[in-house]
């Protein structure tokens, strides 16, 4: 039986292994519509999310009427206001009506940006892990 020995700088390597050893392994990031059948519409905050726990990675997929409805990715400032940001790197708007968008870790902020509907509730705050 052949006998091994950590020598001088193997320390990095016990480290890493025994590190690797005690992190959870990470689950494949899922998808989810947004509202299911129902698709991106009001009060989805309210009767979607219950349940539900996100990560960094998972996608979101939503499912609209592009005549009528947008996503606007936005943040918390913009997204408590229920306004679009006229000049900002840090929002975006889609409008394919089937838009697909991964979470980053935090909080992610959605409104509709048309004229009255995030104040109608047309929007969505998810925190992923």
């Amino acid at each position: 039986m052949a006998t091994y020995q950590l020598g001088r700088g193997s320390a990095p390597l016990v480290a890493g292994l025994l590190l690797c050893l005690l992190l959870p392994v990470s689950a494949a990031a899922k998808t989810y519509i947004v509202g299911d059948a129902a698709g991106w519409s009001r009060n989805v905050e309210a009767w979607w999310l219950g349940g539900k726990t996100f990560y960094a990675g998972d996608v979101l997929v939503f499912n609209y009427d592009k005549e009528r409805h947008d996503v606007v990715m936005l943040g918390r400032r913009w997204y408590r206001r229920c306004q679009v940001p006229r000049h900002s790197t840090k929002s975006r708007v889609l409008r394919t009506g089937n838009d697909a968008v991964t979470l980053r870790r935090g909080y992610n902020y959605f409104i509709c940006g048309q004229p009255g509907h995030c104040n109608n509730n047309m929007k969505l705050a998810i925190k992923a892990w």
